[in-house]
């Protein structure tokens, strides 16, 4: 009887502590699936030249940990730090300087700049940051009724555009290479419709050319974009290479999976570093 009882107890226990496991907010993963410390991929990151953050638009733990890592850098980089990403859009960036330095007001700023409906809880604590410690912060999208353009009428369409609007866009012809992944997969999408893909390489090319543009030896910019932008070294980082072949680029991924105590093979070489988020993580919408 009494090894009954001690039998029970035993499992008792193993339930108790199966069921009060640790809930990790997130882990974080190299390109080969190994599990890294976020203070070993900083300190790897404040050497590069550039870091594309790709998020998930909705996730609250990238969007915490984009601005933990904008805090971590400067901290070691200082001034030498510059952010941007493709939430705001070229042709917005006279806007962003008059608030940064103080010639406009938060209200015209808002009311101006075309911002995401999730600004107010995603972005505009990295906006905030930058401005108050005095760091530049570029807008590297493209105007979207000029991807509009594209997705409808095709690229050709912009060679008809005035000079003073091709200014926010990457320099023309822009580039094509519909042999990459990631445009495989949109032209997939598409039906096999090449406008919806060439679209996406405007925003690339434009965002990697506004990047390039706001950058300078010695600087380390960290952009934030959708993941789909920068995965598997493709998108804006495959123009970034195209243009400096050379330069020190790493990519952060953003994932969801169900268990993150392992990465899901099919994440593998995704990216530099992969964040893994359990997939019932709440979201800001």
């Amino acid at each position: 009887m009494k090894t009954f009882w001690s039998v029970l107890l035993l499992l008792a226990l193993s339930v108790g502590q199966t069921m009060a496991q640790e809930k990790e907010a997130y882990q974080i993963y190299d390109s080969k699936g190994k599990k890294l410390k976020y203070k070993k991929m900083l300190n790897k990151l404040s050497d590069l030249d550039m870091v594309f953050f790709g998020e998930l638009h909705n996730n609250t733990i990238s969007h915490w940990l984009q601005l933990e890592l904008s805090r971590d850098l400067y901290a070691q980089r200082g001034e030498e730090l510059v952010m941007g990403a493709e939430m705001f859009e070229a042709d917005n960036q006279v806007i962003l300087n008059e608030y940064f330095f103080g010639y406009i007001g938060t209200s015209n700023f808002e009311k101006e700049m075309r911002l995401w409906p999730n600004y107010q809880t995603d972005y505009k604590p990295l906006v905030e940051f930058a401005r108050e410690n005095g760091l530049r912060f570029a807008c590297t999208n493209v105007p979207r009724r000029y991807a509009s353009m594209v997705s409808k009428q095709g690229l050709d369409q912009l060679d008809h555009l005035p000079d003073y609007s091709k200014v926010f866009l990457a320099p023309l012809p822009i580039q094509t290479n519909m042999e990459l992944g990631c445009y495989q997969k949109m032209l997939e999408m598409a039906g096999g419709d090449e406008s919806f893909p060439h679209a996406q390489m405007l925003k690339d090319a434009t965002m990697a050319h506004f990047t390039l543009s706001n950058w300078n030896e010695g600087e380390l910019f960290l952009h934030f974009n959708g993941s789909f932008h920068s995965d598997f070294h493709e998108g804006i980082v495959y123009y970034i290479k195209d243009k400096k072949p050379k330069i020190k680029v790493a990519v952060i991924t953003t994932v969801e999976q169900e268990d993150i105590s392992k990465l899901d093979r099919e994440h593998y070489k995704k990216a530099d570093y992969i964040l893994v988020v359990p997939s019932r993580m709440t979201k800001t919408y």
